[in-house]
């Protein structure tokens, strides 16, 4: 082993932060030295990332890191998946579009005209949503901007190129587009032909660990200090799996925040017709590994509930206050489906859990604390359920389920899931994702060694959890 710090750039739907660890006997040390916003903006063209307002945040943090801790041996940039920039030369040919953004649906129809989704499935193992980058893409090539792109890069290779000038796609994140091969975790050069993709849009893989580059000149010299960028599990899920302190042959993960990706980890792919059926996804997971997972809506409804009655109503809503009244609320709620898309797109969130609820017979909520246990009952439901089809598809027997992510601080979300799974749940680390980029660099540097079990048991000693019992 050797010393020194790593830096983790890590960018959420809602917000990013930057983040610096250091390794002492074994255990992680954490320092946040940046935190940004990230609102999404709309333009003529439809719903945008805010790409440059996020750099910006991302090279303050950055600064701040060489400030604290001049010994910075590498980067890692995650955050969520299927967004992407497309390239001509050392030129973007428009800032990356919101995986939220209603152009999508049309490029469903597109590819799914040229190959059938069951045929997908078994190409790319991915569940269907409609924002996955092929779909996008096709609605780039009958825009005519694929014709005059010669690269694509998701959003953290995006933010590795405006660092360090080299154009690759690391390899989770690659999984999540729909045009990695399943079992060869290569590009479908034939999948994407046949869909209209040019490959030469197409990086070089790498994996996670992998060094991408060093710092471009005026990089360095903004940032006051110079070091490499290193693949991480570059897709937030992969990198806060890794932080999962689980024994994965007989455990259930959750990642909560705007979603809930709710899984299991395999040593491969699960390409079952029942796996299809249930919309199940294999993605690429760190060291080789297949997270089998679902997703799930998670605490983007809750999240979005409350920016509709702070818009409407004029007043702050205090999140820790409602959830107290919400685990007081007597009487049967009811609980609607998460998965339903008509709570994708943002809005009034209140209005469409009414209207769905009244459609289907059952009790609507009439005050706010009613509203947010119906939201947290119907996540619980759909987490559970999820941890019980992955079992039953993958063969892992679930004897415990970690929460991670913003999700495990919720105790009512986190006590409602064992009840309703009839497991126990551990919660936390709240910041997984940020610490399995971390553990990644730090082994890639000889910071520290060992497989996922061994960076998993520094997690372990570094962080409490908390664990909830399912009452009878």
């Amino acid at each position: 082993m050797t010393s020194g710090s790593v830096a983790a750039v890590d960018l959420g739907a809602t917000s990013g932060r930057v983040i610096v660890g250091s390794f002492d006997r074994g255990a992680l040390r954490m320092d946040t030295v940046g935190r940004f916003a990230n609102d999404p903006i709309t333009t003529p063209s439809g719903m945008q990332w805010d790409l440059f307002a996020l750099y910006r945040g991302a090279m303050a943090g950055l600064r701040e890191a060489f400030a604290a801790a001049p010994d910075v041996a590498s980067i890692g940039v995650d955050s969520w998946a299927v967004d992407y920039a497309l390239l001509r030369g050392n030129r973007m040919l428009s800032t990356p579009m919101h995986y939220r953004d209603e152009r999508t649906a049309r490029g469903v129809d597109a590819v799914h005209a040229a190959v059938p989704f069951d045929e997908l499935y078994r190409r790319n193992g991915l569940q269907f949503l409609p924002f996955n980058t092929l779909y996008q893409l096709a609605c780039e090539r009958q825009d005519g901007m694929l014709d005059a792109a010669d690269g694509m890069l998701l959003m953290p290779d995006l933010f590795g190129w405006l660092l360090t000038g080299e154009r690759v796609a690391e390899s989770t994140n690659a999984s999540t587009t729909g045009l990695l091969d399943v079992t060869t975790k290569q590009w479908d050069t034939e999948l994407s032909a046949r869909i209209g993709v040019p490959e030469r849009v197409l990086p070089r893989l790498v994996a996670p660990g992998e060094r991408v580059g060093s710092f471009l000149p005026h990089v360095a010299k903004e940032l006051g200090g110079s070091a490499s960028v290193v693949a991480v599990g570059s897709h937030d899920t992969a990198s806060a799996v890794v932080a999962v302190p689980m024994k994965a042959d007989r455990a259930a993960y959750i990642s909560c925040g705007t979603w809930g990706l709710v899984g299991v980890e395999t040593e491969h792919p699960v390409l079952s017709d029942a796996a299809r059926e249930a919309n199940f996804t294999n993605e690429g997971g760190v060291d080789g590994r297949t997270r089998f997972l679902h997703n799930v809506m998670g605490l983007w409804l809750l999240s979005e509930t409350i920016r509709t009655w702070e818009r409407d109503g004029g007043e702050r809503i205090d999140l820790p206050a409602l959830l107290a009244e919400a685990a007081e609320v007597d009487g049967r709620v009811g609980i609607f489906d998460a998965n339903d898309p008509v709570f994708m797109p943002a809005g009034d969130m209140p209005e469409r859990i009414a209207a769905w609820l009244a459609e289907h017979g059952r009790p609507v909520p009439r005050t706010k604390p009613e509203f947010a246990r119906s939201i947290i009952e119907s996540l619980a439901e759909a987490f559970a359920g999820a941890v019980r089809t992955a079992s039953e598809l993958s063969g892992v027997p679930v004897e415990t389920i970690h929460i991670v992510g913003g999700g495990s601080l919720n105790e009512l979300l986190c006590q409602l899931t064992a009840d309703r799974a009839g497991v126990p749940v551990e919660a936390g680390p709240v910041e997984a994702t940020a610490v399995g980029n971390l553990l990644i660099q730090a082994r890639a540097a000889g910071i520290v060694d060992g497989d996922l079990d061994g960076l998993r048991a520094v997690v372990a000693r570094t962080f409490d959890v908390s664990r909830y019992l399912p009452r009878t």
